[in-house]
């Protein structure tokens, strides 16, 4: 090879160096955003595959850029379904019971306006706050919120003092009164803990919806990043009025309600 030939290589070497690389998830995330343009029909496209989100890799940190929520429209919400419910606990191991000694993650209420009797139903459950009170008052750390606005209960260090419970404006946490048997892998609880809706993070990390958002018959419940502008819950909380329960604490909640 010629001592310019060899310079030429040496360039070219240098060049393919600096080229950014393209991880294989990446190609796959671009491969699924062009297929998601493609028309099956007039007027039909795979939306529902380009918003599909990536699943975090094991090990890989939860990212501060991200801002999980859901955005509850109380217009399709039907106050005889309770498929929201259901799916919460079978997702997650709980009895379903409605005892004041049975946990419950999400529940449905109905709420009546006093001055103009307007009525709605709606599922609630924990709101996910920015600045969660639970977190606040927890003596050991063991409520916690993770970078992506989830909020958690770590039932190693949680010692069942329930403050959080009391601090909670929205009820929206249980106490484990009894041994658990039969557990869900993805779901671990125990006796003597505190716990409450975790927005499915098990689903989440794995790049799918909440049991509740995926099995509502209506879409009711949206389920998304809040800030990414070009997410459907961002566009959606956009277009549409939107409020948050006990807005006037200033908790900066994470699931948005439309129709109340």
């Amino acid at each position: 090879m010629s001592e310019g030939d060899q310079t030429k290589q040496t360039a070219n070497q240098a060049h393919e160096a600096k080229r950014p690389r393209v991880s294989r998830r990446a190609m796959l995330g671009a491969g699924t955003a062009a297929l998601a343009g493609v028309l099956l029909a007039p007027g039909i496209r795979l939306i529902e595959i380009a918003g599909a989100q990536a699943p975090r890799a094991p090990g890989e940190p939860v990212s501060g850029k991200v801002r999980w929520g859901m955005l509850i429209d109380t217009t399709r919400c039907s106050p005889d379904c309770n498929e929201c419910v259901k799916a919460c606990n079978t997702e997650n191991g709980l009895s379903g019971g409605t005892s004041p000694t049975d946990a419950q993650w999400i529940r449905k209420i109905d709420i009546k306006h006093e001055r103009t009797g307007r009525a709605a139903s709606a599922p609630v459950m924990c709101q996910h706050c920015a600045n969660p009170p639970c977190v606040d008052v927890c003596p050991t750390g063991a409520s916690f919120k993770r970078a992506d606005g989830i909020v958690l209960v770590d039932r190693h260090i949680c010692i069942g003092c329930r403050y959080c419970m009391l601090a909670c404006p929205y009820k929206a946490r249980s106490f484990v009164h009894e041994p658990l048997h039969d557990q869900k892998p993805d779901v671990p609880r125990g006796k003597g803990c505190v716990e409450s809706c975790t927005m499915c993070v098990h689903r989440v990390d794995r790049g799918q919806k909440p049991a509740c958002a995926e099995s509502c018959p209506e879409g009711a419940i949206t389920f998304g990043d809040l800030n990414d502008p070009d997410s459907e819950i961002s566009r959606r909380v956009r277009e549409i009025a939107t409020t948050r329960i006990r807005e006037d604490l200033r908790l900066d909640t994470g699931i948005r309600y439309h129709g109340l």
